[in-house]
C-alpha cells in the first residue's frame, strides 16, 4: 500500500464532505417530495448539468474505458457508443425538451401524459415500465460496486488488513468486502439529503477531477516526451477498415486474447451494428436512470436542453485527459505492473487502479482516489435516487398511500433507500466483471427497451396495451439472453450481435399489443401533442389540433434536429479525441480536431443555440 499521510487525510476530508453534505441539506429535503426527489425543480441547469456529467464520470466505466484505451488506442473512442454516448446530443437537440414539458416526476408519472389515466394497459404499462427502471437501476448499482471493489483492493491488499477483522473471506470476494463499506457513505449522504445533496456531492468531485486530470496530463505528457509507446500500427488512428487491424502478437500478446474475447475483430460490422442500435436507442430518449431525473428537475425545457449540451462540454475533455494519460503511463511501464486478478488471469481493468498505485506522486495518488471514489459514490446516489423515485412515487403514494404526509414520504424514501442499496450490493456479489454487466445492461436490457419507447414519441396509434406488451417482449427476451450467456449458447461479447433478434421481439409486441386494443382517448392524444409538439406519425392527431384551434403550429424541425444531432455527434466526437491527441502530443491531427470542433460549435450557435424558444 502506498498511500501517504497526506493521500489518506485528503481521501478522509472527501468522505467526511459528503456526510455534512448530506446533513446541511437534510431540512431542504424534507419539504415535500419535489425537494427530494427533483430539488424543487429550482436548480440551474449548469448545476444539473455538472451533477449529470459527474454522475457519468463513474469509476467502473472509467476502468473499463481505461482498458480499452489500452487495447484500442484511438479506435476506443467508438466502443462508448454501446451506451450509446450519442444519445445526448439527441437529448440536447430535442428529446429533452419534449420530455421536461411534461412536468412529470418520474418516467412512469410521464406516461399519464401519453397514455392517459385509465384505459387498457395503462395500468400494466405503468408497471412494467417501473419494473424496467428498478432492474436498470440495480443493475448500474451491481456494476458499479464490483468496479469500487476491485479498485480499492490494489491499494489496500486484504493481506494487510485480514488479521484485523473477525471473519475470513474468499479471494473472489474480497472486492465486495471494499464495496459494501464505501457503498454506505454514498448511502448517507443521498439518502439523508436528495437531490439537493446530490447535486452538491456532484460538484465537489468534479471540482476534484478536473484538478487531479489536468495535472495527471502534464505528467502523462512528460513521460512521452523521454518515452515511446510499443504499440501495433493503426494504434494511433480512430479510422478502421473491415478488421480491426491490430496485432499485438509482437508487444503483449495476451492483449490479442482480450480482442478476441471482446468479440471486436471485425470492426467495421461491429460498428454498424453498434450505430444502428444507438441511433433507435438514441431515438426512445432517456432510460428511467439518473438521467432522466436531472432532466425533469431542470426549471424548464429550454434548461433541459441546454443541460444536455453542458454535460459533453464538461465532461468529454476531463474525462478523457485522464484516459488517455493513465493509458499511456500503463504502456510506459506495463511490465512493472501486475495485472493478475485473484485467478492469475490478466485483468486489463486494474491498469487504472496500478497505474496510480505506483506511478504518480504523493497528493495526486489522494486527490484522484478521493475523485474515483466521488465518482462512484455519484452514480451509485444519482442511480438510487432513481429506483427511490420509482418506488415511492409510482407504487407506495400511487398505490398504497395516496393521502400519505411529507413526512410519511420522506421516511419512506430512507427504507426505500436501504432496501435498494442492500439489493444492488447482493445482486454485485453475482457478477463477474465490469464487462459482463456493462454488456448485458447496454445490449440486452436496453435493447429490449428500444422499440416500445421509439414509438411512443413518434406514432399516434402506439398505446399503452402496446407498451406494455414491447417493453414485457423486451424485458423478457433480454434475461432469457442472460441464461444463453451464462450457459455458454451465447458466447461473451456477443449479445449486441443478437440486438435485431431483441428489437423484433419488442417491436412485435409493441405493435400486436396496440392493434389488439382501442386508440388512445382522442383528448389524452390532443392534449400530449399540442404540449409536446412531438415529429412523427401524428397526422390524425395533428388534424385535431388544427381543427380545434387554427393557430397552432405543428412541430416542423425533424430536418434541422436531424441535422444539429450530426453536427452535433461531429462536435462531441472532436471533444472526445481532442485531450487524446494534446496528451500524445499529436499536433497535425490535433489542429484539424480544432478547426472542425470551432465550425461545428459555430453552425450549432447558430441552428441550435439561438433558436432553443423557437422549437
Amino acid at each position: 500500500m502506498r498511500l501517504s499521510l497526506i493521500d489518506i487525510s485528503i481521501i478522509v476530508l472527501y468522505l467526511l464532505s459528503t456526510i455534512f453534505i448530506g446533513l446541511w441539506y437534510r431540512k431542504k429535503a424534507r419539504e415535500n417530495k419535489d425537494s427530494y426527489m427533483l430539488g424543487g425543480k429550482s436548480l440551474p441547469w449548469y448545476k444539473l448539468g455538472l451533477s449529470d456529467a459527474s454522475d457519468m464520470f463513474d469509476i467502473s466505466g472509467t476502468m473499463w474505458m481505461v482498458s480499452l484505451c489500452f487495447v484500442y488506442g484511438m479506435k476506443s473512442i467508438w466502443i462508448p457508443w454501446l451506451w450509446p454516448v450519442f444519445n445526448q446530443v439527441f437529448l440536447m437537440m430535442y428529446l429533452s425538451r419534449w420530455l421536461r414539458r411534461s412536468n412529470a416526476t418520474t418516467g412512469a408519472e410521464w406516461l399519464a401524459t401519453r397514455f392517459g389515466k385509465t384505459g387498457a394497459g395503462v395500468t400494466s404499462s405503468h408497471l412494467v415500465v417501473i419494473a424496467f427502471a428498478l432492474l436498470s437501476c440495480l443493475g448500474f448499482m451491481a456494476y458499479g460496486f464490483i468496479g469500487l471493489g476491485k479498485f480499492i483492493e490494489i491499494f489496500i491488499p486484504w493481506d494487510l488488513i485480514k488479521g484485523y477483522v473477525p471473519f475470513d473471506v474468499a479471494p473472489q470476494y474480497v472486492p465486495h468486502v471494499y464495496g459494501i463499506i464505501f457503498t454506505l457513505f454514498a448511502m448517507f449522504y443521498s439518502i439523508i439529503g436528495g437531490m439537493h445533496s446530490i447535486v452538491t456531492g456532484d460538484m465537489v468531485k468534479y471540482g476534484i477531477m478536473t484538478v487531479a486530470c489536468i495535472w495527471i496530463g502534464f505528467i502523462a505528457a512528460e513521460q512521452l516526451a523521454s518515452h515511446k509507446l510499443n504499440v501495433p500500427n493503426g494504434w494511433y488512428t480512430p479510422f478502421f477498415g473491415k478488421h480491426l487491424g491490430l496485432d499485438w502478437s509482437n508487444v503483449i500478446k495476451e492483449v490479442n486474447v482480450k480482442i478476441k474475447s471482446d468479440g471486436y475483430s471485425l470492426f467495421a460490422y461491429f460498428f454498424m451494428m453498434m450505430t444502428f442500435k444507438g441511433f433507435f436507442a438514441a431515438l426512445a430518449g432517456p432510460a428511467p436512470n439518473y438521467d432522466m431525473q436531472k432532466i425533469l428537475s431542470t426549471r424548464s425545457p429550454e434548461e433541459a436542453s441546454k443541460m444536455n449540451g453542458f454535460v459533453s462540454v464538461i465532461l468529454l475533455p476531463i474525462r478523457y485527459t485522464l484516459i488517455i494519460s493513465l493509458t499511456a503511463l500503463g504502456l510506459i511501464y506495463y511490465r512493472q505492473m501486475n495485472l493478475a486478478d485473484g485467478a492469475g488471469n490478466i485483468d486489463f481493468e486494474r491498469i487504472l487502479p496500478a497505474v496510480i498505485n505506483n506511478f504518480l506522486p504523493v497528493g495526486l495518488v489522494g486527490l484522484l482516489l478521493a475523485g474515483l471514489l466521488g465518482a462512484f459514490m455519484s452514480t451509485f446516489s444519482g442511480t438510487m435516487n432513481a429506483a427511490q423515485a420509482y418506488i415511492v412515487n409510482d407504487i407506495y403514494i400511487k398505490y398504497v398511500n395516496p393521502e400519505a404526509s411529507t413526512q410519511k414520504i420522506i421516511s419512506m424514501n430512507y427504507l426505500v433507500g436501504v432496501v435498494v442499496v442492500a439489493l444492488g450490493v447482493f445482486l454485485g456479489f453475482f457478477v463477474k466483471d465490469i464487462n459482463s454487466v456493462l454488456q448485458w445492461i447496454v445490449s440486452a436490457l436496453y435493447g429490449g427497451y428500444i422499440a416500445a419507447n421509439v414509438l411512443k414519441w413518434h406514432w399516434w396509434r402506439f398505446n399503452a396495451n402496446g407498451f406494455f406488451w414491447g417493453m414485457l417482449a423486451g424485458i423478457l427476451v433480454a434475461m432469457a439472453s442472460s441464461v444463453l450467456v451464462t450457459y455458454g449458447y451465447i458466447p461473451d461479447g456477443q449479445l449486441l450481435y443478437w440486438f435485431p433478434v431483441l428489437f423484433l421481439f419488442s417491436l412485435a409486441g409493441s405493435i400486436i399489443g396496440s392493434y389488439a386494443a382501442p386508440p388512445t382517448d382522442a383528448a389524452v392524444l390532443q392534449s400530449f401533442y399540442t404540449n409536446v409538439r412531438p415529429w412523427g406519425f401524428w397526422e390524425p392527431v395533428k388534424q385535431i389540433a388544427l381543427a380545434n384551434d387554427p393557430s397552432f403550429q405543428p412541430n416542423k424541425n425533424f430536418k434541422l434536429n436531424m441535422f444539429n444531432v450530426v453536427i452535433g455527434t461531429i462536435a462531441q466526437c472532436c471533444l472526445t479525441i481532442l485531450p487524446m491527441y494534446l496528451v500524445l502530443g499529436q499536433r497535425s491531427p490535433l489542429l484539424v480536431t480544432i478547426v472542425i470542433l470551432a465550425v461545428m460549435m459555430l453552425i450549432l450557435k447558430k441552428t441550435w443555440w439561438n433558436k432553443l424558444k423557437e422549437y
